[in-house]
């Protein structure tokens, strides 16, 4: 008689699991969308900073979902809980992105963006590697495997991303250049360095932004398969077990 106790414990569990994988799943998509959306003044909708807000706290009830599970798993644990703090400062700090649209002059509300952005980065990193530690405690060994080759080429490719941010907007702003660059700064303005550097160099500072939005977009729209495949995977060998 005292099976069927942790048994109902057990499925509690993973039915957090799964209402966590799924907000996640689509609250990675929606945050994006709604930041951007809420960053241009002429988009501005009549909610102002909620939907930014609203999505930023949809991810966190993910990973709070998350958190009912395997309790007693340090590694897990504290997985979960860096990418819950990241969530947090992520909460915190999107109403910035209305505010800096409203006053795109101030430049303490740009730097909140900025480290919005980097904290985003480091956020969905922090995903990847939460569902890098669900997927060694779950008994699929083809999930296992594939969850942890694509979270690796997620990973580098956030790290990418972050240092080709950087890289542009050193070079967007050539008075924040450190000394050690700004020789090639002003050999850029005099045009003294070979003419396929200069075109390189035009071409990335037009492109950069839609670059980085492709590299934004591949390691998101990746997360966001892996998510959905690991849900799908517990409802079919837990639940389905159960009918």
């Amino acid at each position: 008689m005292p099976d069927p106790v942790p048994n109902a414990e057990l499925l509690r569990s993973l039915g957090r699991l799964v209402r966590g994988l799924s907000a996640l799943f689509w609250g990675l998509p929606i945050a994006l969308i709604t930041c951007v959306w809420t960053a241009y003044p002429q988009w501005v909708s009549p909610f102002r900073l909620v939907p930014p807000v609203i999505a930023s706290a949809l991810l966190v009830y993910g990973l709070w979902q998350l958190s009912g599970f395997q309790k007693q798993e340090r590694v897990w644990r504290n997985a979960l809980d860096r990418a819950i703090i990241l969530g947090v400062v992520n909460l915190g700090l999107s109403p910035f992105v209305y505010w800096w649209s409203r006053v795109p002059g101030n430049g303490f509300f740009l730097a909140m963006v900025i480290v919005l952005i980097v904290s985003g980065l480091l956020f969905l990193g922090s995903v990847n590697v939460v569902l890098q530690r669900l997927g060694a405690m779950l008994p699929d060994e083809a999930l296992r495997v594939e969850i942890k080759q694509f979270t690796a080429f997620n990973l580098n490719l956030i790290v990418v991303t972050l240092i080709v941010g950087g890289i542009y907007s050193l070079l967007s702003q050539p008075q924040a250049l450190p000394s050690v660059l700004k020789p090639l700064a002003a050999s850029l303005e005099r045009q003294t360095i070979p003419f396929w550097l200069q075109n390189a160099a035009a071409l990335f500072m037009h492109l950069g932004p839609w670059f980085l939005l492709l590299l934004v977009l591949l390691p998101l729209a990746m997360t966001m398969a892996l998510l959905w495949k690991t849900k799908e995977v517990i409802m079919e060998n837990v639940f389905g077990a159960q009918q």
